[in-house]
């Protein structure tokens, strides 16, 4: 038996918001959405590369606040295509860490908070 990967559910509170800072900042794409009925609380999954995301509206899905680390191959480059894009809301700090990696940090609308590294233990 061998576990795999994870998806990680991350508490929005608006559609658009969402869309703006995982699809048009940080790049992602809408891979699907789903409402139980027009009004109710949406529930969408992101990706980019192989990271994929949840994103729900419904309350009991998961809390505000979450904190996720997220590898990046070429964090230098993936940094520089970010702050191209003039996010008015974010412009994350590309640091060397005491542990070795380089990371940025940014967090979404809704308190969510996203290290991207360049390592990631394994």
């Amino acid at each position: 038996m061998q576990l795999s990967h994870t998806t990680p559910i991350l508490r929005s509170f608006d559609e658009a918001k969402a869309r703006e800072f995982y699809v048009q900042f940080l790049g992602f794409q809408v891979d699907w959405d789903h409402r139980f009925e027009p009004g109710l609380p949406l529930y969408l999954q992101v990706s980019r590369d192989a990271c994929v995301l949840h994103l729900s509206e419904h309350h009991g899905d998961a809390c505000p606040g979450a904190a996720l680390r997220i590898q990046v191959d070429d964090i230098d480059a993936f940094h520089a295509e970010l702050m191209a894009r003039a996010y008015g809301f974010a412009r994350p700090v590309l640091q060397d860490t005491p542990w070795g990696s380089r990371d940025f940090t940014v967090t979404d609308p809704f308190g969510n908070r996203l290290t991207f590294t360049n390592a990631i233990s394994t």
